[in-house]
């Protein structure tokens, strides 16, 4: 699957929630949502290090899990707001990560 594969299937995705849930999905939704999963993937590494309570520790595999469930919906959020926002995203990454040169 190509990025903008993935970048039209996860803007469907928040779509379908949206509808679902009727809850607009625009950039300040998507900004926020970031913002709170964000959080979500912050408390997820903070159990996974195990830098919180121990009550909350999980199994190593199981924290692992949830980092990567947590990162997950950071990299999906992420796409959607650059969506909303008109970004190209592939093309920001290429020229910001891969040719920081050209």
């Amino acid at each position: 699957m190509d990025f903008q594969e993935l970048q039209k299937l996860l803007v469907a995705n928040a779509l379908n929630y949206g509808e679902k849930y009727n809850v607009k999905i625009d950039e300040d939704f998507a900004i926020l949502k970031l913002y709170e999963e964000l959080g979500e993937f912050s408390q997820a590494m903070l159990i996974h290090r195990r830098k919180s309570r121990p009550e909350k520790h999980l199994p190593e595999e199981l924290s692992k899990e949830e980092v990567a469930k947590e990162l997950a919906d950071v990299l999906g959020m992420t796409i959607v707001t650059a969506n909303l926002l008109g970004i190209d995203l592939e093309k920001a990454l290429n020229k910001k990560w891969i040719h920081k040169d050209s």
